[in-house]
């Protein structure tokens, strides 16, 4: 059962931020509930505070940027709605297909792409995703906005480095250039993935142009494996080069033991996830490289 609390319904995100700084540690921002409730009936975390977000305005809706360059997706949008986005669905297609891999519909359906990002659970589908994507994260709280690469944000298990009165309010996805293929490649056998990897490929006259490669749910947080996107730089896709790519991939993961698999498993299934990702991001490439 879940223990007596308190929700309270700011307006503002500056209403939020002094909410979070009042009441400290007792006060969680509380937005689709997937993880934090369910932690609470666990009687895993406590909080006789909860700061529920959802009446706040304009941390929902998804856009393209004024100048058409960036995908803007708010904290509140629900996995369900990216998922169904004639937008994404149009402009970053992979995103929405990831989006329809995530746990269950009625995790999709209430579970914010924010709130995902925010608890940090080390086994999600969207983070390494959006890693791969070089996504831009905005946080907001009392001492004003700040831009963090998504690179920068998540530092250790269940840790980030958003502030205990900041809020996660925007997250903004490059377009992909033209050339660009992806695909996201996880191995499950309950609803959070044992292993996931991405890969995005750009080609030019057949040639990887551009890589970006990222591994989740082996180890605490999300890794990029700059190493394996330094061996398919100038490259023609092969399968001899993504074998070596996957060989750095593996060493680039950092696996622990848990329920999902032991740390050598895990790493096994790096390496085999990587090769068919960036199988299949090669593939989604070609036709769309730049010379047609």
């Amino acid at each position: 059962m879940l223990g007596r609390f308190q929700i309270h319904q700011p307006t503002t995100v500056a209403e939020a931020s002094r909410l979070l700084a009042t009441h400290g540690d007792e006060a969680s921002v509380y937005a689709g509930g997937t993880e934090l409730l369910l932690l609470m009936k666990e009687r895993l975390v406590h909080y006789p505070h909860l700061v529920d977000i959802k009446t706040i305005p304009g941390l929902d809706g998804v856009e393209l940027s004024l100048d058409g360059s960036e995908l803007r997706v708010g904290a509140l949008v629900t996995h369900f709605e990216l998922e169904c986005s004639a937008l994404v669905k149009e402009r970053a297609p992979l995103l929405a297909q990831v989006e329809a891999q995530i746990a269950n519909v009625r995790v999709r359906t209430a579970g914010t792409v924010g709130g995902n990002l925010c608890f940090a659970e080390p086994h999600s589908d969207l983070a390494p995703l959006l890693l791969a994507w070089g996504a831009m994260l905005e946080l907001a709280g009392a001492d004003g906005r700040r831009e963090v690469p998504i690179d920068n944000f998540f530092v250790g298990l269940l840790q980030t480095v958003r502030r205990h009165d900041e809020l996660l309010t925007e997250i903004r996805l490059p377009l992909l250039p033209r050339g660009t293929g992806g695909a996201y490649k996880k191995f499950k056998l309950h609803e959070r993935p044992s292993a996931g990897v991405a890969a995005l490929l750009r080609l030019r006259d057949g040639v990887v142009a551009d890589a970006r490669l990222a591994i989740g749910s082996v180890g605490a947080v999300p890794t990029r494996v700059v190493e394996g996107e330094v061996v398919l730089h100038g490259e023609r896709p092969s399968a001899a080069l993504f074998g070596a790519a996957a060989e750095q991939a593996a060493r680039a993961a950092d696996p622990v033991d848990d329920l999902y698999g032991s740390a050598d498993y895990k790493r096994h299934l790096v390496q085999v996830l990587t090769v068919r990702a960036l199988e299949a991001a090669a593939a989604d490439a070609d036709g769309k490289t730049d010379a047609n």
